[in-house]
């Protein structure tokens, strides 16, 4: 477009008084039902939330294309003000695709169930475990890898049993024990929670192996600034560790629930735990001596000391020749 057609549409543009928005014309029918419907529902318009786009999509019926014109408008305005696009949310493109909802609950079921079945004790089966469960928790959702990449430990909360996730757009996902499958979202996310409480009061991979061979109960500390903005997924690596500033990618959490569903996700055997070498926790193995034990030892150190006094001498006999031979270097170079 021409600095002459953007002038002419800028002149075209409604200035809605009440919000202090300029809205494009070609959007103005539809930017005006959706305000007010809003201001008689009690909700803000701008930024909308994406459930409020949801649920004015759902009081007002039309077809596919209308929809999808009303929600042109609606995220045009909003970008055109600096805020993100309500529209672009996996709430509102269910709502819109009955085929895409109907697939994405029929693999959230298959997800669900594959995260039952992971450990959650061990190591380091139960640290993969732990974290693989919750990422098929949600990705159960059908929340885009993307977003899941950018949640942080703040955005997750524990409602009772319920689990909710609050995405970097504003969109809300409700988790509820999913009766069918036996999956608990919130219990998933607690062990999750409790690796990463862990880590946040004993860092250590070794202190973390024995954690998981034997859990104990871990007491949380509300969350400081920093741990806040922590990746709730972090990748981790073959001996254990967890970068906890470093988020995993899309592209691995794409491979990882691919694996899942597949059947062909690396296998994470148990390893056995040393046993301590105390036969009481905290006591000494008793260690008996034999009766000649310091006499042995006093003879050989009288032993070691005779024959290494001879050693000096001939230290110094090399030094003695090694102060020769630089002579003679010396006066062969002044010779030159």
């Amino acid at each position: 477009m021409t600095s002459t057609g953007r002038e002419t549409a800028r002149h075209n543009d409604v200035h809605d008084a009440d919000l202090g928005l300029r809205i494009p014309a070609r959007y103005r029918h539809d930017w005006v039902l959706f305000a007010d419907w809003c201001a008689a529902a009690d909700h803000r318009p701008i930024p909308a939330t994406p459930d409020t786009l949801a649920l004015f999509l759902h009081e007002h019926p039309a077809a596919v294309s209308t929809q999808r014109r009303r929600l042109s408008a609606i995220n045009a305005v909003h970008t055109g003000h600096g805020y993100p696009p309500p529209g672009r949310t996996e709430t509102v493109r269910r709502h819109l695709d009955t085929t895409r909802a109907s697939r994405v609950e029929r693999l959230g079921r298959l997800l669900l169930q594959k995260a039952v079945e992971l450990p959650s004790a061990g190591w380091p089966s139960g640290l993969f475990g732990r974290r693989d469960a919750l990422l098929l928790v949600l990705a159960a959702t059908g929340m885009a890898f993307t977003d899941i990449t950018r949640l942080r430990r703040r955005d997750i909360r524990l409602d009772g049993d319920t689990l909710v996730v609050i995405t970097r757009a504003g969109e809300r996902f409700r988790l509820e024990p999913d009766l069918e499958t036996g999956c608990k979202p919130a219990a998933i996310c607690q062990r999750w929670a409790g690796i990463q409480a862990f880590l946040d009061q004993c860092p250590g991979t070794h202190l973390l192996r024995h954690h998981l061979a034997d859990p104990i109960e871990i007491v949380t500390d509300p969350l400081d600034a920093e741990q806040a903005r922590q990746p709730l997924l972090c990748p981790i690596d073959r001996w254990g560790h967890l970068p906890h500033a470093q988020p995993m990618t899309p592209q691995s959490i794409s491979m990882l629930v691919r694996a899942h569903l597949s059947g062909r996700a690396p296998t994470r055997p148990t390893l056995p735990m040393a046993s301590p070498a105390t036969n009481d926790a905290g006591t000494e193995p008793e260690v008996v001596l034999d009766l000649d034990y310091y006499e042995r030892g006093v003879a050989a150190r009288r032993r070691d000391h005779q024959d290494l006094e001879e050693l000096a001498d001939t230290f110094d006999e090399l030094e003695q020749r090694a102060d020769a031979l630089v002579d003679d270097l010396l006066a062969v170079l002044e010779s030159l």
